[in-house]
């Protein structure tokens, strides 16, 4: 009997497999790789990214520091960078700060990691002491919290200090004080129901970013219709998503041969009347406003404005969904059933100027906490990174109403976890000991890359802070206006306690992902067969 010593595949051609150590190194590779791509934009003295897109956008240029933008806009083909891509994603989501932070970490743990798997450490022995840190982390980090709830000035002032602290990193951090004051103003607005939607932001190019301001109410980009009321007080909205289109030859895309012309104007009579009637049981609804989502065309409009209600045409999807949200209405499609039909109501509705444009203003909505926040700056560029700032910092503040409790930030969050870490280690029996002090070691890489970004000497300021922790100095972090350590208590280096606790355990859970891989396999492509079907 014979026997083939051939290896046996049992994937098919196309199929890639990478085993062990490869499939292990090929992870790392990739994850520090994004890492790395990330690290430079961390800090307030970091630096920016163009970002210039091909395809359908193609020429299109980005200018941003965000870390979930930039890797949102990176093709990224490593599975590893993928799950980092996807972190920093769900962190921009969740809490809408410390994307950069989160990418930055992970990175920094698997990059331990490989120093840790050369030494043959087995992956599972890493991941049992990173457990352990990760808790230890958590709890300094809870102990270090502190909450101002109850005291409205002082819960202010912190609020005020986590909005200049996320927006010094940014683009706005020139006008850091003038933007945090908006954005404090505008959550405070909500009361504590984190209802972002009711915050509108309009970007207009012209003026500087210090013209931009707060105004208290809702904000339309749209005109009215011709010969159509431009004010109404005591406004009755009717938001509607609906085709007002009809006043054309449009039968459910029938062909309709004639034999003469008679006829046609028979069928636009037709199609007139069937309109006439559709606007006629908009009105039944007696509202004095209606906006659609669709196009209004000539015809409905005439009718709109000959019974003296303000006609708003092509109200985007967005739009008319906050509109809703903040006038109390309903969107509606059909109209037979008015007593069914909840409709919108505000004190005045009228327009007003920004810069070249006008918008349509409305005052006194049911929601009173719906505001509008308008970013005026010189360039596209320019006023999209301004509102990517500004969303983050009320994502921000938002998640902190909700979770009062803050920390200090300046890289003294990440030193205090990183001594509670290495004492609990010192303590700890066994080889999770040495993956404890890895652990460590890559959370003091955020502090490490915030001095390296701004050219100071990230070695002497790391010792100087450990020093500083060590002595029980909670409150020490990097002043990076002077280049050196300073309390961050005095220098009100707020940050929130939800986006640092978020950034801990994504990047501990991401990092743990990928160190457990031992194996990648890539599927084999579907074959492109010729089409034999006959059309």
């Amino acid at each position: 009997m014979e026997m083939s010593l051939n290896p046996v595949r049992v994937l098919k051609n196309e199929a890639q497999e990478e085993k062990a150590e490869m499939a292990r190194l090929s992870s790392f590779i990739g994850a520090i790789a994004i890492g790395d791509l990330v690290k430079s934009t961390l800090g307030p003295k970091g630096m920016d990214k163009i970002l210039v897109a091909h395809g359908r956008q193609a020429g299109k240029v980005e200018v941003t520091n965000d870390g979930a933008t930039i890797l949102r806009s990176v093709g990224v083909d490593n599975p590893a960078a993928k799950i980092l891509v996807d972190m920093s994603r769900v962190q921009d989501e969740e809490v809408g700060d410390g994307t950069t932070s989160v990418t930055v970490l992970a990175a920094e743990l698997l990059r331990e990691a490989e120093k840790l798997v050369d030494q043959k450490l087995h992956p599972q022995i890493i991941i049992a002491g990173w457990r352990m840190a990760t808790n230890i982390a958590r709890e300094a980090l809870t102990q270090a919290s502190q909450d101002n709830s109850a005291n409205d000035a002082k819960f202010k002032e912190d609020l005020m200090n986590i909005a200049r602290t996320t927006l010094s990193s940014k683009i706005l951090h020139q006008h850091k004080d003038f933007f945090a004051k908006l954005a404090v103003d505008a959550v405070l607005r909500l009361k504590g129901s984190g209802e972002l939607h009711a915050i509108q932001i309009i970007k207009k190019t012209g003026g500087t970013l210090d013209d931009s301001f707060l105004d208290e109410g809702f904000l339309l980009d749209k005109k009215p219709g011709v010969h159509q009321p431009q004010r109404i007080e005591k406004a009755k909205i009717l938001i509607a998503n609906t085709p007002m289109d009809t006043d054309k030859i449009k039968v459910f895309g029938s062909t309709i041969k004639v034999d003469s012309l008679a006829k046609i104007a028979d069928l636009e009579m037709a199609e007139k009347e069937k309109m006439k009637d559709k606007v006629q049981k908009i009105l039944n609804h007696n509202c004095n406003v209606f906006i659609n989502r669709q196009l209004i065309y000539n015809y409905p409009e005439q009718l709109f404005a000959d019974a003296g209600v303000m006609a708003i045409e092509h109200a985007d999807f967005d739009g008319i969904e906050r509109l809703a949200l903040v006038t109390g209405g309903e969107i509606v499609s059909t109209f037979d059933n008015p007593s069914m039909v909840k409709l919108g109501e505000c004190d005045l509705i009228e327009q007003v100027m920004i810069g070249e444009d006008t918008l349509l203003r409305f005052s006194g909505v049911k929601l009173g906490e719906a505001c509008t926040i308008i970013i005026r700056g010189a360039t596209q560029q320019i006023l999209d990174e301004a509102d990517r700032s500004l969303h983050d910092a009320l994502c921000v503040l938002a998640a902190t109403v909700k979770e009062s409790r803050v920390i200090y930030g300046g890289g003294s969050s990440e030193a205090l976890m990183a001594n509670a870490v290495f004492k609990k280690a010192a303590e700890t029996a066994g080889k999770e000991a040495i993956a404890m002090e890895a652990f460590a070691r890559a959370l003091l890489a955020l502090p490490t890359a915030i001095a390296d970004n701004a050219g100071y000497d990230s070695a002497q300021l790391i010792s100087e802070l450990r020093a500083a922790h060590a002595q029980g100095k909670t409150t020490m972090g990097l002043d990076m206006d002077k280049g050196k350590v300073g309390d961050m208590k005095e220098l009100g280096i707020t940050e929130s306690f939800a986006v640092k606790r978020q950034v801990l355990m994504s990047a501990s859970e991401a990092a743990e992902m990928i160190l457990r891989v031992d194996d990648i396999i890539k599927c084999a492509p579907r074959r492109r067969v010729p089409d034999r079907g006959y059309c």
